[in-house]
């Protein structure tokens, strides 16, 4: 190999391009991995408020088989959970016939979670209807701190309102 000056810069610009690709191609890589890792990020942070959301469903349903009421506070559930996270604010509004359990997102790209318990009556065999309890799991559709809307009992049959999707059971 020899040393005159040409030589030199056609190594150097040879060696030039080859870190200029890599430096796309890392660029590229972030492009498609960085959302890729936010939104596994943001789901499992949505997990805690699922699990607590349902977890207050099913506090409240063996509350009222229990008690015949509805607890009207998270700690009332005495689930040991907070009632605010890093990422979450939860709370209870009950009423005879319902309880609403939230789990809203103190982060602006978290979605917030809304859980219903309906009292129900069931047609039995015998002369008199039993009375049960119902849950459903709703998502708000976007991100946001705002609490979603409850669920509704229509025509016998829960519904996530408007703006929000049913969680899979």
């Amino acid at each position: 190999m020899t040393n005159n000056p040409e030589s030199i810069v056609r190594n150097a610009a040879s060696r030039g391009c080859g870190c200029l690709l890599l430096i796309a191609g890392i660029g590229v890589m972030n492009g498609i991995a960085l959302p890729f890792y936010l939104t596994n990020t943001n789901r499992s942070k949505q997990s805690e408020a699922k699990q607590y959301v349902n977890s207050m469903n099913k506090a409240q349903q063996a509350d009222f088989a229990e008690k015949s009421v509805f607890s009207r506070s998270v700690n009332a559930l005495e689930l040991g959970i907070k009632t605010e996270t890093t990422n979450y604010k939860y709370s209870v509004r009950a009423t005879k016939q319902t309880a609403f359990n939230y789990g809203v997102s103190k982060q602006p790209q978290l979605k917030s979670y809304v859980g219903g318990v309906f009292v129900t009556r069931v047609k039995s065999n015998n002369a008199k209807d039993e009375i049960t309890t119902e849950s459903i799991l709703c998502s708000a559709d976007k991100p946001g701190t705002m609490p979603p809307l409850p669920p509704t009992l229509h025509k016998g049959k829960l519904v996530c309102e408007t703006g929000t999707t049913q969680v899979t059971k």
